[in-house]
C-alpha cells in the first residue's frame, strides 16, 4: 500500500517480532549484554519481565540469532500446558522419542544433555508468557535445573513473561524455584520523546527511507503521549498513521493524522499527559542504525569478548 508512496523497500512498524528493525537504545544495549552474558557463561536460570509490547520477544531472537551453532534453543510458546503436554513439546524440540513414561523421558533428556556438555553444546530452554504457567509446570522446570555437573549447568531456562510473573515467583510455594534465579533482566519501554523519535526515525531508515521527516515533531510527540513509550503501541499507531496519511495524499504526517488513529484504536492519552499541540520536540542528532559493532562496543569488555 503505503511503501511506493513513501519511496520503502519495507513496512517499517509491522507488529511481528522481527530482530532486523531493533533500535539499540542505551537501556536496550545493557539488556541485550545482560542477556547474552548470561546465556554465555551458563548462568542456569534467567528471568526476563517486561509490559506487554516492550519487544521481549525479539530481543531474545536477536539474541539466539549470534549465538553460534553450538547453542540448541527450544521454545515454548503456549504456557497453557499440563506436565505432560509440556514434557512432551521438550521432547519434540530436542528429538527424544523413545520413553514411555516420564522416569524413561527424564533418563533420556539426562543421557542427551550431558553428551551435548561433553562434546562442548549448550541447550536453552526458552518459556514465553510464563506469568500464566501453572504452579505444577513452574515446580517441573525447576527439577529440571538439577541437569548438571560439579562446575556447569547443562540445561539452561529462560522464563519471559509479564510483570506478573515476578509475583507468582513470590509465593511461598515456589520459594525453591525463585533461589535457583541466577539472572533477573527488565524489559525497558523507550524513555522520552527524544528515544521515541529515535525509535520511528531509525526503522524508517531500516525500511529504505531517504529522508527521515515523515512524521512531523508534533506527531512523534503524540505519538509518546499516546504509547507510553511501549514499541508494540508506538508500531500500531505509526503503521496505521501512514495508512491514514497515504489515503489522503500527506506526504508528512502531522499530528492531526495521529490523534484520528489513536481516538479509532482506542489509545487516547490520559488528558493531564497531554501536552500542547505546539510544543515542538527537542532536536536530537541525526538518526544512525547501529551495527552489530556499534552495539558490541556499546556493552563493554564482555560484549567485546563474545559478540559477533
Amino acid at each position: 500500500m503505503y511503501k511506493e508512496f513513501y519511496n520503502l523497500n519495507d513496512y517499517p512498524f509491522s507488529l511481528t517480532p522481527d530482530p532486523k528493525f531493533i533500535v539499540f537504545t542505551p537501556s536496550y544495549n545493557e539488556l541485550l549484554a545482560s542477556l547474552y552474558y548470561g546465556i554465555e557463561m551458563a548462568k542456569g536460570l534467567i528471568v526476563l519481565t517486561g509490559e506487554v509490547g516492550t519487544g521481549k520477544s525479539t530481543a531474545l531472537r536477536w539474541i539466539i540469532r549470534r549465538l553460534d551453532s553450538s547453542v540448541l534453543a527450544a521454545y515454548i510458546v503456549n504456557p497453557h500446558l499440563s506436565i505432560e503436554e509440556f514434557y512432551h513439546h521438550i521432547t519434540d524440540m530436542l528429538g527424544i522419542s523413545e520413553w514411555s513414561n516420564k522416569t524413561e523421558l527424564l533418563t533420556e533428556m539426562s543421557r542427551l544433555l550431558e553428551d551435548r556438555h561433553r562434546r562442548g553444546l549448550r541447550t536453552v530452554l526458552i518459556v514465553d508468557e510464563a506469568h500464566e504457567l501453572t504452579d505444577e509446570v513452574l515446580e517441573e522446570i525447576r527439577l529440571l535445573l538439577n541437569f548438571e555437573s560439579d562446575n556447569a549447568k547443562h540445561l539452561q531456562i529462560i522464563l519471559t513473561g509479564q510483570p506478573e510473573l515476578r509475583d507468582t515467583l513470590r509465593r511461598p510455594n515456589l520459594r525453591q524455584l525463585k533461589q535457583r534465579i541466577a539472572l533477573r533482566c527488565v524489559m525497558p519501554a523507550l524513555q522520552g520523546v527524544n528515544e521515541v523519535k529515535r525509535y520511528i526515525t531509525e526503522r524508517l531508515f531500516i525500511a529504505g527511507a531517504q529522508q527521515p521527516n515523515i512524521f512531523s515533531p508534533y506527531a512523534i510527540d503524540y505519538i509518546f503521549q499516546c504509547s507510553e513509550g511501549i514499541p508494540r503501541l508506538i508500531n500500531n499507531l505509526c503503521d496505521n498513521s501512514m495508512i491514514a496519511a497515504y489515503a489522503a495524499g500527506d506526504q508528512v504526517i502531522g499530528r492531526s493524522v495521529v490523534e484520528g488513529v489513536a481516538e479509532n484504536l482506542d489509545l487516547l492519552p490520559d488528558r493531564d499527559m497531554i501536552l500542547p499541540s505546539d510544543r515542538p520536540v527537542e532536536a536530537v542528532g541525526s538518526a544512525r542504525v547501529l551495527t552489530p559493532v556499534g552495539h558490541e562496543e556499546l556493552m563493554g569488555e564482555r560484549g567485546r569478548a563474545k559478540m559477533k
